[in-house]
């Protein structure tokens, strides 16, 4: 048997949770993927996994050669670069996870640039602010704002994103215009709430004085372009980014609120697993999205 292939299947089998999924991601049959893995348990003669019809669980002897193997390929693909040196091209599947506002504000407006450069990386984006399960959705990499919770990942901090608070003209004729933000705890105004938030945790600060405002929603949304769009429409009070808002503030569509009041800034990370085999392609995407953020947010950090 090719021991190095069935490592690889085996890897990929434990990191999508199902042999049809990696399958999908190694573009092979689910039969070779089993045929794979089962040379690979007789050549140890060990069982590395736990099949049901349902679920595929590793075994602890399996996580145990996983931690091994892993390393292992990344090992590998170091000493192959090492030796071709410049000649290797990154190429391959990259799959990506990043908020849709950014998707289509940032990321999506500036791929061509990143075609011409690494023409041989094919990226599968999903574009969404749901929470996701790197391993079990088979994603390399996800960018989310705010503070990555799981310790268990990799977090590479690649801006500081400047946050406004925002109301469509509509909104304000309607509610008048909040002076102090604790006028927004008045019966008069009302939020728009993110869901993805519990309540709003950007602190507001002015001379001295540090507040965190809420006030009442009746409507929460997931997702930032949805978002956007009810503000935009009237609906409540929003806390954007500034990338945001900037085109919207510029025709008039969202006027900006509390500007003399600093709102701390919400942190941008790129986060991956620390022990999924990091590629090349994915490497030097990060690189490439750290740049890109230098340009639209000079005050990274």
């Amino acid at each position: 048997m090719d021991k190095l292939e069935g490592m690889r299947a085996f890897v990929r089998v434990v990191e999508a949770g199902s042999f049809t999924k990696a399958a999908e991601t190694l573009d092979v049959s689910k039969t070779t993927v089993t045929q794979l893995v089962q040379q690979l348990e007789a050549n140890l003669r060990i069982k590395l996994l736990n099949r049901t019809t349902r679920k595929v669980n590793v075994t602890t002897a399996g996580a145990a050669y996983y931690e091994r193997v892993i390393r292992l390929l990344a090992e590998l693909e170091d000493i192959e670069n090492n030796i071709l040196g410049e000649s290797t091209v990154p190429r391959g599947l990259l799959r990506v996870d990043v908020p849709s506002p950014f998707a289509n504000i940032i990321l999506v407006p500036a791929l061509p640039a990143f075609h011409a450069r690494f023409p041989e990386i094919q990226l599968d984006i999903g574009a969404s602010d749901r929470k996701v399960d790197l391993i079990g959705d088979n994603v390399d990499c996800v960018v989310r704002g705010g503070e990555i919770a799981d310790g268990s990942l990799v977090a590479r901090r690649i801006a500081d994103l400047q946050l406004g608070v925002y109301a469509a003209p509509s909104y304000l004729r309607e509610a008048g215009m909040p002076i102090h933000p604790d006028d927004l705890h008045g019966a008069g105004h009302r939020i728009v709430h993110y869901r993805w938030t519990n309540g709003l945790p950007y602190a507001m600060e002015k001379s001295g004085e540090r507040i965190k405002v809420g006030g009442r929603h009746f409507l929460a949304i997931d997702d930032g372009n949805a978002y956007l769009t009810a503000g935009l429409a009237g609906l409540g009070v929003l806390w954007l980014p500034q990338y945001m808002a900037r085109a919207h503030v510029a025709s008039g569509a969202l006027i900006p609120l509390f500007t003399d009041w600093r709102i701390d800034p919400m942190p941008l990370h790129v986060a991956y697993p620390p022990d999924r085999y990091v590629r090349k392609q994915l490497r030097v995407f990060i690189d490439w999205i750290v740049d890109l953020m230098a340009q639209h947010e000079p005050q990274q950090r």
